[in-house]
């Protein structure tokens, strides 16, 4: 390569000098590997003939070419060097604006799974609160019922009141009412309790006595057949059998008393029995 160099203080350094600075930069780049061996012959050649005219004895002369290419070959390194560490660089800052991305999706898909469970969590809770609910109607329903009363003949009268007097009696006045029913009516438990009678009972013909819940008993007599059996737990409204003649009776009808205890004699008003439970009568 053809070099323009100016005139002046920046004039080339003569060829003693460049001999003995080259000297000491050749024994560096010999050193590191630069000058190769293809440079070596040059390097001799030049040193025999500095040797010569300059008697310098350890000195080399490096001609501007092999100069240039030396330059060369430190600027090529640099420049390797200087790429290699951008690379790296790079390489670094790529895997750790990866390492960043996989951490954000990773947080935001745990944070995704996270709100899912929650959500998951409150709508569970919402349900088990229902059912619950649910539930407690469910049973506070059924308590109601359990401990309601109704008429023992649906959408009936009374036909003979509680007292009424008469030779039909044998205590000489009647010891229930008597509910206007054709044969056949179905008749109903008044309310919860157990039965602890079912079949004839003399007078009263075919009848039923039904230990109440609350510790008192009802009787349901003259009835043409039954459908309930002693020790049979029975609930408001349910049928025990249905209504006749049986027993000292001048017609269908269903005879029913309230009393305080299971024996003949315990009887107490049936109509102020009922209406104290709530039913209309």
């Amino acid at each position: 390569m053809a070099l323009i160099r100016p005139t002046g203080k920046h004039r080339r350094p003569s060829r003693i000098s460049r001999t003995t600075a080259s000297a000491a930069g050749v024994a560096a780049l010999t050193t590191t590997g630069v000058i190769s061996g293809l440079a070596a012959p040059a390097l001799a050649a030049d040193s025999s003939a500095d040797h010569a005219s300059t008697g310098l004895t350890q000195a080399i002369a490096i001609n501007d070419t092999l100069a240039d290419e030396i330059d060369a070959q430190a600027a090529a390194q640099k420049q390797a060097a200087n790429d290699a560490a951008a690379q790296k660089k790079a390489e670094e800052a790529a895997r750790h604006k990866a390492a960043e991305q996989k951490r954000k999706a990773e947080a935001a898909a745990k944070e995704k799974a996270e709100e899912k469970a929650k959500k998951e969590a409150e709508a569970k809770a919402v349900k088990e609160a229902k059912e619950r609910a649910r539930e407690r109607a469910a049973r506070d329903a059924e308590r109601k019922r359990l401990n309601a009363y109704v008429a023992p003949v649906a959408g009936s009268y009374v036909s003979t009141s509680y007292k009424a007097g008469g030779g039909m009696w044998s205590s000489g006045s009647h010891t229930g009412i008597d509910f206007h029913a054709a044969s056949g009516t179905s008749v109903q438990a008044v309310g919860a309790g157990t039965v602890v009678e079912a079949g004839w009972g003399g007078a009263y013909g075919n009848n039923v006595v039904i230990k109440m819940n609350d510790g008192t008993y009802t009787q349901y007599g003259h009835m043409s057949s039954l459908s309930v059996t002693v020790g049979q737990a029975v609930t408001p409204g349910q049928q025990i059998g249905l209504s006749g003649s049986t027993g000292n009776s001048s017609g269908p009808h269903l005879h029913f008393e309230a009393r305080t205890g299971a024996d003949y004699g315990s009887d107490i008003d049936p109509i102020a029995y009922l209406r104290s439970h709530g039913v209309s009568v």
